[in-house]
């Protein structure tokens, strides 16, 4: 059974988990076929955006980048540059093909900002990590929770509209999406605790937290 629960100072001791496989960056119109022709193969895929992060009130932006992360390869689609191709909303309308992600609503609701699509086959990380005992909503915790490693957040709040990503912003889009995939993967192994069982759990960390 997992910890429901873990502390941010907990998390901090641990080791730094990162994506180690093949990052392929689609920032032209002519990668973005190859890139989805090899991900259409895979049957399930870690997901997540970024967004060019807003110091002003009143300012935001659009999803500057998409990431689709199998177990050993990630797609960066520079969205601010290529745009949102229709067989790349083809992929995401795909119920075939499961993507696993984490507060999926932000991402889905910053990506129809640019076009509207028919999300389907999405599977959201915080609506079944309670099915576990794990209590935590956000994906460094619950990734720590189950691995016992951290995943850096350094890059988050970098622009991700620069002309060219640098090498840290790649590994950590990278590394997120496939997080995702990971954590769902890990999950699917386990069975899910019964009502008596959560409850339980919920009552005891209730308990600790009075």
């Amino acid at each position: 059974m997992f910890n429901p629960k873990i502390s941010k100072e907990e998390v901090n001791q641990l080791p730094i988990a990162e994506f180690t496989g093949k990052i392929v960056l689609v920032d032209t119109r002519k990668v973005i076929d190859k890139a989805l022709d090899e991900l259409f193969e895979h049957p399930i895929v870690g997901i997540d955006t970024e967004t060019r992060p807003s110091f002003t009130r009143g300012i935001a932006y659009k999803v500057s980048l998409l990431q689709l992360a199998t177990s050993d390869t990630a797609y960066l689609f520079r969205l601010n540059k290529v745009g949102f191709p229709k067989r790349l909303i083809e992929f995401l309308s795909d119920e075939k093909i499961l993507k696993i992600g984490l507060a999926l609503r932000d991402d889905f609701n910053g990506l129809a900002k640019q076009r509207k699509f028919k999300a389907a086959g999405f599977i959201d990380i915080q609506n079944i990590a309670k099915d576990y005992g794990i209590l935590e909503l956000g994906l460094q915790k619950i990734f720590a929770i189950l691995f016992g490693q951290k995943i850096s957040k350094s890059q988050r709040l970098t622009n991700w509209e620069n002309d060219v990503l640098t090498e840290a912003q790649k590994l950590y889009a990278a590394t997120d999406a496939w997080a995702t995939l990971q954590i769902y993967l890990r999950l699917s192994q386990e069975k899910k605790l019964s009502k008596k069982e959560l409850d339980a759990i919920i009552a005891q960390v209730n308990e600790e937290n009075n």
